[in-house]
C-alpha cells in the first residue's frame, strides 16, 4: 500500500505561488497551525486562503503570504476580532467575504464539483455587491430570484485531525468535525498533519467508522505533527492554550512583538516550539473554555 507519509516541509515544497488553500478547522478549534506556521517560515507568497478563520489566517496575514481571503469570519473566539486579520483588513487585503452558510455552501458546490449552489442567504444585505456573487432565477413556476454562491474549489486543502495511518485513513475524535469533509472533497490535494500516525489495525475502523470524515483516497499527504493544532485545540486529546493566544494577540502591538512572536515560536522547530510554549504536561492539563 502507498506510504504518505510527510514532513511539513514536504507539504510545503508541494504548494506554490498563488494557490488557493483551504484551511480546515474553526477559529480556535483543530486547525493545522504547525502546517501553517511551516508556511510562514517558508517563501510561498500570493496565496488565496480560505478559511473559518483564526490564528491561521491572522499569522499567514502578518507574515505577507496572502493576496485574498475568503471567509465568513476571523476570531480567536474569547478575542472576538482576530488582531493580526484586523490589521491586515484595514490596510486594505482584498477579501470575499460570506455568511458562514454560504462559505459552507461555496465548499459544497465545489466537493460536488457544481459550479454553485442557489440560496436566500445573503439577500438583502451589502454581501451581494461583491463581484464575485451573482444572481440567479429559479427555472420553476416560482420564479423566484435567488443568490448563487460559487463553488470554492480548493488547490489544496490543509487539515488537522487526531489519528492517521501511513495510507491516509483519519480519525476525527472532536465532538464537531466542522467542514473539514467539504475541504477534502473540495480539494485537488489534501495534506493532513495528525497528532498520531498509527498502524492501521490501532484505527479500529469497524468501531470507529464515524470519525472518519473521508476516504483515503482523497489524502495526498500525511504528517505526524503531535500537538500541531496548538494553540488551537484538538479535543479531546487537549485544549486551547488561552494564555498563549493572549500572547500571540499582543504580538500585533507592533513590528518589533511580531518579530519577538516569530522568533520565539515561528522560526523554530517542533521540540523547540513545545519546549517554548511549556512542554507537553502543561498541554495534556490545559482546562476545557468556556464560551
Amino acid at each position: 500500500m502507498l506510504d504518505k507519509r510527510m514532513t511539513l516541509d514536504d507539504v510545503v515544497d508541494q504548494l506554490q505561488d498563488g494557490m488557493t488553500i483551504g484551511i480546515g478547522g474553526w477559529a480556535t478549534r483543530r486547525k493545522p497551525m504547525a502546517l501553517v506556521r511551516a508556511i510562514a517560515r517558508s517563501r510561498l507568497k500570493d496565496l488565496t486562503i480560505a478559511a473559518y478563520g483564526g490564528p491561521d489566517v491572522g499569522l499567514l496575514a502578518a507574515t505577507g503570504k496572502i493576496r485574498k481571503l475568503i471567509f465568513a469570519f476571523v476570531s480567536l473566539d474569547q478575542i472576538p476580532i482576530e488582531p493580526h486579520f484586523k490589521a491586515a483588513r484595514q490596510a486594505g487585503l482584498p477579501v470575499f467575504e460570506l455568511d458562514e452558510g454560504m462559505f459552507h455552501w461555496g465548499l459544497r458546490a465545489a466537493a460536488m464539483r457544481l459550479p454553485f449552489l442557489p440560496t436566500r442567504v445573503g439577500i438583502g444585505t451589502d454581501l451581494v455587491d461583491q463581484p464575485e456573487l451573482k444572481t440567479v432565477k429559479s427555472p420553476f413556476d416560482d420564479g423566484e430570484t435567488l443568490l448563487a454562491v460559487p463553488a470554492l474549489r480548493l488547490d489544496a486543502a490543509l487539515l488537522h485531525v487526531h489519528r492517521a495511518d501511513q495510507q491516509g485513513a483519519t480519525l476525527t475524535l472532536s465532538p464537531d468535525p466542522f467542514f473539514d469533509e467539504l475541504m477534502a472533497r473540495a480539494a485537488d490535494k489534501v495534506f493532513i498533519t495528525a497528532e498520531q500516525v498509527v498502524p492501521t489495525a490501532q484505527l479500529d475502523m469497524a468501531a470507529n467508522t464515524r470519525f472518519n470524515l473521508f476516504e483515503r483516497a482523497l489524502v495526498t499527504g500525511v504528517v505526524e505533527a503531535p500537538f500541531g493544532a496548538h494553540p488551537t485545540s484538538a479535543a479531546p486529546d487537549y485544549q486551547l492554550d488561552l494564555d498563549h493566544l493572549k500572547t500571540y494577540a499582543a504580538s500585533a502591538a507592533d513590528a518589533q512583538a511580531l518579530d519577538d512572536y516569530r522568533a520565539a515560536f515561528v522560526e523554530v522547530d517542533a521540540e523547540a516550539y513545545l519546549a517554548a510554549v511549556g512542554g507537553e504536561a502543561r498541554l495534556r492539563a490545559l482546562s476545557a473554555p468556556a464560551y
